[in-house]
């Protein structure tokens, strides 16, 4: 990057960890949820929704995390700050996001607010977000009333189906952050008055300190104090030194403690006097003796009751720096415009190919989603289990309950979220996904975030990555290594060609370990065809893959098989880059290469055995063993059938000369193993460029497989590959067994299974990393086939086109999921009038977990769902002069 494209966003990444200008040390860290998660449930029976439930959040004091309304923390989570609001109507303060938990929504846990992440910078030194409050009286009850009595055929109900926001009887909170300098951040509440008439609301900003004095390990208090002089709340903290929180005007200053109300929740009396719901009683109730009159303790609000007209705004200003400020706002509104300038010349830099208004937009939302999602996530698996010193044993059947196996993870980091309300924890190929569009903003970010799965503390000692808090031995994925290799290629193209080797190779060698527990775990009968169980995609099978099948039974599945075989081409991939420098990998390199043939081998009927190809359907099927019945295919056309294209790399003549001993050894392989040889794409036939291609498939299978993804009668959709075929639509699939039958049906929208809580669906909606994959998957056949090969585009349009033009095709699809269409509307936010043409609503984006197969509308969870991020890739043009598979 030239001088000239630095803006000074660029110039605090390039010093972003140096620790004289700790950037990263504040920032949007704190979750939008912690009630209702696996660290919090000390239930016996792992009952984590119930354990603690919103109603019980406000006066429990969290022992692993904090949540809160648009916050932020330090990267330690010690000291949060967040916004809470009460429109005196409603029966609590507005502190954090309301939703349903799993057991009580209709499809699964489901936020139901209105908010918008609109802007981040990789350093927070500007942020922006939108929050969406009512006027009238929040409906809580109706809510839970009304998704309670629909069932899973039915549509969620949602905020919007209730009214409440008639007449735009509601405030737009706008919650900015704007960074003075590393650890002086600027706070901006802005509140719009979007209704037809005068309202009043009250804006309180919430300081206070997690809770790390009640478990019996250290008993150290911090303090929040009222200062002497006015104006500021003093605060010390012995990690964080002293501080101050300024704040504008003349608020009323409210204190309590971060203790939790044991009166209310278990009627136990309790030492303390002033607990977490202290502030929220005093606005809601006038219970005077729920706040401190000393106006100390570890949980503070500056109070502010604003009336504003019809149409107007008033602005909260707070500035939380240190002690020795004599004007703290005399520059304020300076400042705050400076950043936002400045993040608007950051994202001129990395948008400079884009000429869209509308998608320069869309991608720039994503940005900010992908960067609000970094949350503090603490867990300490072991201290869970056997509970903490102040408090009671945690009740004996945790010791064999939920990841009762996983005492040595150990995470206090900061780290990439899917979702920070839904999903407010890790799952470890949804982060390989969330790498990629962080790459391109902050590769460091991305690098550590790869190299943190794969650290002891993470990891297995047996080489088994985390899947996610739920369930930590449930298998992701193997999708780690090909994150690992294109945020390298990512960086690699931002460092101006210079690759970081010590990063791809610190993570290869851990991911050796993985590959090594994945041959040794998952393959039953030693014939590189591999189970892998869950693999991430939840109902999309006729069983629930996760679960323990009877003695003697398994399931070979075409996904676990394939889903190794790109493993295996993506460390030999890794491996080849590293011989570059040191031979030695060279050998490694052979391994992996011998590896992907032995899995092409089992992918194919060999020898008189079997295949999981069907030659009369041209397609893949996961294959049933059980000792009574044999193999049986199980003939579902899923996305499992179309995930052998991933397993396909392109290697260039000029790199097998660049490395004799690797090229040496695969020739006498493939001489000495013909078997193997004919597996592959005619190797010893170049393709365009003088390229050699390694892939599951030969160009007649690639055909037969697009033939059916490229039907709109199948997979097809308008907007992208659905998950399942809709062939099945009319045509389920039942499979029979002991009395019993297990049907697969299409199913555009949300699931009408209970499998996985009901809240997943695989079954037909569209989801971007299979998508994105798959985009991928055919740029790389098209830099070995060329223009030539080509494909009927849709299938039956007696059209053909090359395996590029197809590629740019669904991405043109998958954008227009978001991109305004000719009649003026965005897809992906469904048929609500109020989202798709009101002026305080249309522009703002929601990154969907997933997407309906048929309309396009967004489903799932709502928030930037990490892996939806993937649109800031897809939009960014594709560079003229080079080949998208050379980048890959």
């Amino acid at each position: 990057m030239t001088t000239k494209e630095q803006s000074p966003e660029h110039h605090r990444l390039a010093q972003i960890d140096n620790p004289e200008t700790p950037w990263r040390r504040f920032g949007p860290y704190l979750s939008e949820r912690q009630w209702g998660t696996v660290r919090e449930d000390y239930s016996p029976d792992g009952n984590a929704w119930n354990y603690i439930t919103h109603d019980m959040a406000r006066s429990k004091a969290y022992r692993w995390g904090e949540d809160g309304i648009g916050g932020i923390c330090d990267d330690d989570q010690l000291l949060c700050l967040s916004v809470a609001l009460w429109n005196g109507q409603d029966p609590i303060l507005k502190e954090r996001l309301f939703g349903l938990s799993g057991p009580e929504g209709n499809h699964g846990e489901d936020v139901k607010e209105l908010y918008y992440y609109l802007d981040n910078t990789p350093s927070h030194s500007y942020m922006q977000m939108l929050y969406k409050y009512p006027q009238r009286a929040f409906p809580y009850e109706w809510l839970v009333q009304e998704n309670a009595r629909r069932g899973r055929h039915k549509t969620e109900f949602e905020l919007l189906d209730t009214a409440i926001f008639k007449e735009n009887r509601y405030f737009d909170v706008f919650i900015e952050y704007a960074k003075a300098g590393s650890e002086d951040i600027l706070v901006q509440l802005k509140v719009c008055n979007r209704g037809p008439e005068e309202a009043t609301v009250q804006v309180l900003p919430q300081l206070w300190f997690r809770n790390t004095w009640a478990w019996g390990y250290d008993d150290y208090r911090p303090q929040l104090q009222a200062a002497e002089e006015g104006s500021s709340i003093t605060i010390n903290h012995r990690e964080l030194g002293e501080r101050r929180l300024y704040y504008d005007g003349e608020p009323e200053l409210l204190f309590c403690d971060n203790e939790t109300n044991t009166q209310r929740l278990y009627n136990a009396p309790s030492n303390a006097q002033y607990f977490k719901d202290g502030i929220n009683d005093y606005v809601v109730y006038g219970h005077e003796q729920a706040v401190n009159p000393a106006r100390c303790g570890t949980k503070a609000a500056v109070r502010y009751s604003l009336t504003i007209p019809a149409g107007e705004e008033r602005v909260v200003r707070l500035r939380l720096a240190a002690p020795n400020i004599d004007e703290p706002f005399a520059e304020f509104d300076d400042l705050v415009q400076q950043r936002s300038e400045e993040a608007d010349a950051y994202y001129e830099v990395v948008q400079r190919d884009m000429r869209s208004d509308d998608a320069r937009n869309i991608q720039r939302q994503a940005y900010a989603g992908m960067l609000w999602s970094k949350q503090f996530y603490y867990y300490n698996v072991r201290q869970w289990l056997e509970g903490d010193p102040a408090l009671p044993p945690p009740p004996p059947q945790r010791k064999e309950g939920r990841n009762h196996n996983w005492t040595t993870l150990n995470n206090a980091d900061i780290i990439s979220m899917p979702d920070t309300w839904e999903y407010p924890w890790y799952a470890s190929w949804d982060l390989a996904f969330h790498c990629l569009p962080l790459a391109v903003l902050d590769a460091e970010f991305a690098k550590q975030q790869l190299r943190l799965l794969t650290r002891d503390w993470y990891m297995q000692p047996n080489g088994q990555l985390p899947a996610y808090e739920w369930k930590f031995e449930d298998v992701n994925p193997p999708v780690h290594a090909w994150a690992t290799w294109r945020v390298y290629k990512i960086d690699q193209k931002n460092r101006g060609g210079k690759g970081d080797t010590k990063f791809l190779e610190s993570v290869f060698h851990r991911l050796l370990l993985n590959f090594t527990w994945w041959v040794n775990r998952k393959d039953a009968e030693n014939r590189n065809v591999f189970e892998g169980g869950f693999l991430g995609l939840d109902n999309i099978g006729v069983f629930d893959r996760s679960a323990d099948l009877p003695k003697g039974v398994f399931i070979e599945q075409a996904d676990g098989t394939s889903w190794m075989a790109m493993f295996a081409l993506d460390m030999m991939r890794i491996a080849l880059e590293l011989a570059r420098t040191n031979p030695v990998y060279q050998d490694m390199a052979s391994k992996f290469f011998e590896h992907f043939l032995y899995i092409a081998e089992a992918m194919t009927k060999v020898g008189g055995g079997y295949s999981l190809w069907d030659e009369e359907d041209e397609f893949y099927y996961d294959v049933l063993n059980s000792p009574d019945r044999g193999r049986q295919m199980l003939k579902v056309r899923s996305m499992v059938g179309l995930i052998p294209l991933f397993a396909v790399e392109v290697l260039n003549d000029d790199m097998l000369q660049e490395l004799p001993r690797f090229k040496e050894r695969m020739d006498w392989f493939l001489t000495h193993r013909p078997d193997l040889a004919k597996l592959v794409s005619h190797w010893q036939q170049p393709g365009e460029g003088a390229t050699r291609l390694l892939s599951l498939l030969r160009g007649h299978r690639v055909k037969r497989l697009l033939a059916r993804m490229l039907d709109t009668a199948e997979f097809l959709s308008e907007y992208g590959v659905r998950a399942l075929s809709r062939y099945h639509l009319e045509h389920p699939y039942v499979y029979k067994a002991d009395g019993k039958s297990f049907t697969v049906g299409y199913e555009p929208g949300e699931s009408q299974s209970d499998l996985f809580g009901g809240n997943s669906n695989w079954r037909g909606p569209i989801w971007f990393p299979v998508n994105f994959l798959i985009i991928e998957s055919l740029q790389r056949f098209h830099h070995y086939y060329g223009d030539d090969f080509v494909v009927e585009y849709p299938a039956g349009s007696n059209q053909y086109v090359s395996l590029l033009a197809v590629a740019d095709a669904l991405t043109e699809r998958l954008s227009n999921l978001f991109l305004r269409n000719a009649e003026g509307k965005r897809p992906a936010l469904g048929d609500n009038k109020q989202l798709q043409t009101d002026p305080h609503f249309k522009d703002y984006l929601l990154f969907h977990e997933y997407f309906n197969g048929d309309t396009g509308s967004g489903l799932g969870a709502s928030h930037q769902t990490g892996w939806t991020g993937l649109i800031a890739k897809l939009l960014q043009p594709r560079r003229k002069d080079k080949h998208p598979a050379e980048e890959l």
